[in-house]
This record gives structure tokens, C-alpha cells and sequence, in this order.
């Protein structure tokens, strides 16, 4: 098992080039899922204030928050574009979408 302080130490270090696709889909749509970040729930769960100034040095300089949907899926997106309730809706779908598709 990692340690907290292992996770933040890899968050501290990450390159900015491992960040930037998150960083222009956020810049462009305000919202982006676990697909497209290198940081995992336990990440968030953790070193948030971490991640936040990764992303500001890698150049999204806006605010920054999470949601999660049953420990199944994750977005990062900017508070000021979407609402959280908003969010969660959309990844209950993805979730309830991919269920149904894997299950077919």
C-alpha cells in the first residue's frame, strides 16, 4: 500500500506534460473524467491542494473541485461552468451506461 506522503510526492513531482490534456479539456469544456487525468480517486482523496497547484503551474489557473459517483467514476471540473449536482448526474449516466453496455 502507498503512503500518503508517497502519493504526495508523486503529485509534486508529476511533469506538467503528464497534466496538460487534463489542463485543455478544462480550459475548453470545464469539466474532465478520470480518462483523461493521471490522478486516481485516492489521489484526490489525499492531495487535492497537491493536484491544484499542479494544474495551476501547468496553466489552469481557475477553481477547481471533484465529484465522484459511487466510488465508480470521477471528474474534476471548474465550480464557476458546472454545478455539482450537474455533474453527478452526467457520471451516474456514464456509469449506468457502461453497466449496460458491458452487460449486453
Amino acid at each position: 500500500m502507498v503512503s500518503i506522503h508517497q502519493l504526495k510526492y508523486t503529485v509534486n513531482h508529476m511533469a506538467i506534460e503528464e497534466v496538460s490534456e487534463a489542463v485543455s479539456e478544462l480550459l475548453l469544456e470545464g469539466l474532465v473524467t478520470e480518462g483523461k487525468t493521471p490522478f486516481s480517486r485516492t489521489h484526490f482523496n489525499v492531495c487535492f491542494a497537491e493536484i491544484e497547484a499542479l494544474m495551476q503551474r501547468a496553466g489552469y489557473h481557475r477553481p477547481l473541485d471533484v465529484v465522484g459517483y459511487q466510488g465508480q467514476a470521477y471528474a474534476m471540473f471548474d465550480p464557476s461552468r458546472w454545478d455539482a449536482v450537474e455533474v453527478l448526474r452526467w457520471l451516474k449516466e456514464y456509469v449506468e451506461e457502461s453497466k449496460a453496455v458491458s452487460t449486453a
